[in-house]
């Protein structure tokens, strides 16, 4: 009788053993599943964009480095793109740097993204053909600063002084030897630096440089921690010498510096060229659409002063026959906007 007991609770612990291995295996293959789904998942991400993107933007005394660490916020968060904004020699480097494959996005200043392409200036005989255009994106206006102290009041003071034009090749240096020669001058007439923003305004209230050509929406910050240590100064240029720049380098436009700004009196009448996004042609079609996308219908978490210029509406202002990204003049179409 005992060995009969012995053999039915033996019978029943093995019967409890095959139903618990029933149900482990079964619980087994569900998590299984769930984890074939996940990895299904992540490679269905993949397939759809899902990548690392480098936005080349300028130096931390600029506008491009703060706009494009919110730029790329906006797109980190709305899209399959993770952004890092990367700071650089700004325009011409960035333009050389796409070229080179080493990044997939930048800001530059429209005119010398329209060098690059066409091979001009300083890409003469070179073209990037790897490039093209997202769209406008703000004023960017050319401000020559100086200090009250200077003695500095118009263009034509600057000869024989001490002036930061930015890096050789750089957007700030074009703009400084256009508007140089239609005052009838060139860097030949000055003691030219080549200096970034920072520097500069370290330059001037150092006492080492007297000027410095500064292309940057503004305010820029450069200038803007200039004004809190120094009375500082915007010189002005005159009605006839705008138009002379603009009939001869079109992708100007007149602009105009607020009074208030860096603590200045009055309004100063300046020239602005237009900064944009750029980005390489090999970039797929979809994702840079719903990059565009995002920027334009998340504008409002801009919180940059230049953020109220970014509007899709003003998008393609300024970029004349430059070529669109395919997934941005999808974006544009759908919005019915125009070149």
């Amino acid at each position: 009788m005992k060995k009969m007991r012995t053999s039915l609770l033996f019978i029943f612990m093995l019967s409890c053993m095959l139903v618990l291995a029933a149900c482990n295996g079964g619980n087994g293959n569900e998590s299984e599943g769930s984890s074939g789904d996940e990895k299904e998942g992540t490679t269905e991400n993949q397939s759809s964009g899902s990548q690392d993107l480098s936005l080349l933007t300028g130096g931390t005394g600029g506008t491009y480095y703060p706009l494009g660490g919110q730029i790329g916020k906006i797109i980190t968060d709305n899209t399959d793109a993770k952004i890092t904004p990367q700071t650089s020699g700004a325009s011409a480097e960035n333009m050389e740097t796409l070229r080179a494959g080493e990044a997939e996005l930048a800001f530059s200043q429209t005119d010398i993204a329209a060098y690059a392409i066409e091979g001009k200036e300083m890409f003469d005989g070179d073209p990037i053909d790897n490039i093209q255009a997202i769209s406008s994106l703000y004023p960017e206006t050319i401000q020559l600063v100086t200090t009250k102290d200077s003695g500095i009041k118009s263009v034509e003071d600057l000869k024989g002084k001490a002036v930061s034009i930015g890096a050789p090749g750089s957007g700030v240096y074009i703009n400084a030897v256009q508007i140089l020669e239609v005052h009838g001058m060139s860097v030949d007439d000055i003691k030219a630096q080549n200096l970034s923003f920072d520097e500069s305004t370290d330059g001037i209230q150092a006492g080492t440089i007297d000027a410095a050509f500064v292309t940057a929406g503004t305010p820029t910050g450069a200038v803007e921690a200039l004004s809190a240590q120094e009375d500082v100064v915007i010189i002005p240029f005159a009605d006839d010498k705008i138009k002379s720049l603009i009939e001869k380098y079109p992708y100007y436009a007149e602009d105009t510096i607020a009074s208030g700004t860096y603590n200045i009196e009055e309004d100063v009448h300046t020239v602005a060229v237009k900064a944009m996004l750029v980005a390489t042609s090999d970039l797929d079609e979809n994702l840079v659409y719903e990059m565009t996308k995002a920027l334009y219908e998340n504008t409002d978490s801009i919180t940059h002063a230049k953020g109220e210029f970014i509007t899709a509406e003003t998008a393609l202002e300024g970029l004349g026959d430059m070529e669109l990204h395919p997934g941005a003049a999808k974006y544009f179409e759908e919005k019915g906007i125009t070149q």
